[in-house]
């Protein structure tokens, strides 16, 4: 059966999925665009796919027999998917998903961890693309603050470029009270900061290290700074202040990544 009216009822949720935050917490549901973060959805994960039948035609015989197996395809009009599609050119598919839950054991865990902590960033391509340059840095995972922008937010997940499926994360209610946690189990702590006292690449990130980035325009809360171990800067040339929240993030996961590797070899 084929979906033809905006008004179905699994239309509506998809719509309201991408648009509220309130509904994707509720349901524990969201929603990716494209072939490329369907097809990388995990299995397990998976609920439903809405396609248009010209891209049901298109597809690889025998991942469409097996979407067919599993009975996740539902087709729907072309004029009902530009209906419920978040983006200005829609593929003609869209998957619905189930968020994961990971636990804190999960982020933290091993002898040479690398932990990224957020605190209230508020753009959603800002944590979406420090959600993909953590996996390609090998950062264990991410510590978020509640007020943080929504993982699954459709701009979130778009520019994780598949990572929010493989990037363990964990909300911590009260994250300077998780911070100190991170410094019981083991973990050196540094704050990236304008006022930092060292550069940042003159500190060793090789065993259980936790980064902590702040708001895009605050900075660090007082609260969460006072739990470093140290403060680090990024020598900045012109008249530039500071740098772009994901950018300072990269910098930093990547001198530990390079660290790392120079370690290993040794």
């Amino acid at each position: 059966m084929i979906i033809t009216s905006n008004a179905n009822q699994q239309v509506k949720n998809i719509i309201q999925l991408l648009q509220k935050t309130k509904a994707r917490k509720k349901q524990g549901l969201f929603v990716v665009e494209g072939w490329k973060m369907c097809r990388e959805m995990p299995g397990d994960w998976l609920k439903m796919l809405y396609m248009t039948e010209s891209f049901y035609e298109k597809m690889p015989e025998e991942e469409r027999e097996q979407y067919d197996r599993d009975g996740v395809i539902q087709l729907v009009s072309e004029s009902v998917f530009g209906h419920m599609s978040d983006t200005k050119t829609p593929q003609g598919i869209l998957g619905l998903g189930v968020q994961p839950r990971y636990t804190w054991e999960q982020i933290c865990r091993g002898e040479r961890s690398l932990v990224v902590v957020l605190e209230d960033l508020q753009d959603p391509g800002n944590v979406g693309t420090i959600l993909r340059t953590a996996e390609g840095a090998g950062v264990s995972g991410i510590l978020l603050s509640r007020q943080s922008a929504d993982l699954f937010g459709p701009k979130t997940v778009r520019s994780t470029m598949g990572s929010i499926y493989r990037m363990p994360f964990y909300h911590a209610e009260d994250l300077p009270e998780a911070v100190r946690e991170l410094k019981k189990e083991g973990y050196t702590v540094y704050a990236a900061d304008l006022g930092g006292s060292r550069p940042y690449d003159e500190k060793d990130y090789t065993r259980k290290t936790a980064i902590l980035i702040g708001n895009e325009g605050n900075g660090l809360s007082k609260a969460l700074l006072q739990t470093a171990d140290g403060a680090v800067r990024i020598p900045m040339e012109g008249h530039a202040e500071s740098l772009n929240a994901a950018m300072a993030a990269g910098i930093l996961m990547y001198e530990a990544a390079r660290q790392r590797r120079r370690d290993r070899r040794s």
